[in-house]
């Protein structure tokens, strides 16, 4: 499993190698992971991926200074379909937004401009960026799930390995009837850690379906196996949306994860068959 993980590609990134913090705009601080390691792994080719979505960040640490010198604060929400030859790796990307921090720019606009045209640069595609208020962000106003969405995080389940284990997914339908059912699930057990560095990420995970039913025990040890798997956010959710469609053959199915935040960043990968941008909802860990 990873077998990239030792990829030319990953292993010129400068996540999990001392840096000095650079508070001088510089876009070049940023480094590209293409989509291509982990997607090879999984079969998807780019031109006829079995999914629509897009991955979510948002900046909780951006800050420039003014033409005065003042400094000015905003949060940040950047969009990245998921059809970009690259995702942008989120060391670089950190130390990038450190480099406005000392940096003047004439308005909000001026530094908005900046960061779509570099940020688009180096995932290959065109990124969306818009500044919030810190205290008027209404995309991330506390908003939870619908009161039909399903937390499976209370099955009493037995955990005798927390090793990556897709196969216990050959037994995740409840029965063989023909009647599709339609469920939203939410698990707050989904923990992941990092390819290169190996630090735990945290996140909650929504799975909205249209199938047969899917045996939430089942679901959840799977989701548990996660607990020690090594790959980056978004290719975990791709990994789980793959396997679910692999195993459950679905007509409809969809994938968000909301995980906590790092450094001043949190990364919210979002697939589905059908839906092409992610609800707004989070909970009180994000």
């Amino acid at each position: 499993m990873a077998t990239y993980q030792h990829s030319k590609e990953l292993n010129n990134l400068t996540l999990g190698k001392s840096t000095e913090y650079c508070s001088e705009y510089n876009p070049n601080l940023l480094q590209a992971v293409p989509r291509s390691l982990n997607r090879d792994d999984l079969s998807l080719q780019s031109n006829d991926l079995p999914f629509v979505g897009e991955d979510i960040w948002y900046g909780y640490e951006l800050s420039w200074l003014n033409n005065k010198g003042k400094p000015i604060v905003a949060v940040a929400e950047f969009r990245f379909p998921c059809t970009s030859p690259n995702l942008v790796e989120s060391k670089s990307f950190k130390l990038y937004l450190n480099s406005f921090n000392q940096s003047k720019f004439s308005s909000i606009n001026e530094v908005e401009e900046a960061l779509v045209k570099d940020l688009s640069a180096t995932a290959q595609t065109q990124a969306e960026v818009t500044l919030f208020n810190v205290e008027q962000c209404p995309a991330l106003a506390i908003k939870l799930t619908d009161q039909e969405t399903i937390c499976i995080d209370e099955e009493d389940v037995t955990i005798e390995s927390y090793h990556f284990q897709a196969e216990l997914l050959s037994q995740v339908q409840a029965n063989s009837s023909s009647d599709n059912v339609t469920e939203k699930l939410v698990s707050h057990l989904l923990k992941s850690n990092c390819l290169i560095t190996n630090q735990p990420d945290w996140a909650s995970i929504f799975i909205d379906y249209k199938g047969k039913a899917i045996d939430h025990a089942i679901l959840l040890k799977y989701l548990i196996s996660f607990r020690q798997h090594n790959e980056f956010h978004e290719q975990c959710v791709e990994r789980i949306y793959c396997d679910l469609q692999q195993y459950c053959q679905l007509e409809e199915l969809t994938v968000f994860a909301r995980y906590t935040r790092r450094g001043g960043l949190d990364i919210n990968p979002f697939r589905s068959t059908h839906l092409t941008h992610a609800p707004i909802m989070r909970t009180l860990r994000q």
